[in-house]
């Protein structure tokens, strides 16, 4: 694993930490719908960006 996909995923792991104790300790529905899909569209740039390439 590269040292960039590395920090990336140590960012994202922390950024969804992060999250998670904001959900624990502020329990709203809407808040956990916007955390919800604001970490989904964070994995799949994540994904988009650092995961397997195809070759062409």
């Amino acid at each position: 694993m590269t040292q960039n996909r590395l920090f990336a995923l140590l960012a994202f792991l922390c950024m969804a930490s992060f999250f998670g104790v904001l959900l624990r300790f502020v329990p709203r529905i809407d808040l956990a719908v916007a955390v919800t899909i604001g970490l989904a569209l964070s994995a799949y740039d994540l994904w988009t960006q650092l995961g397997p390439r195809r070759r062409r």
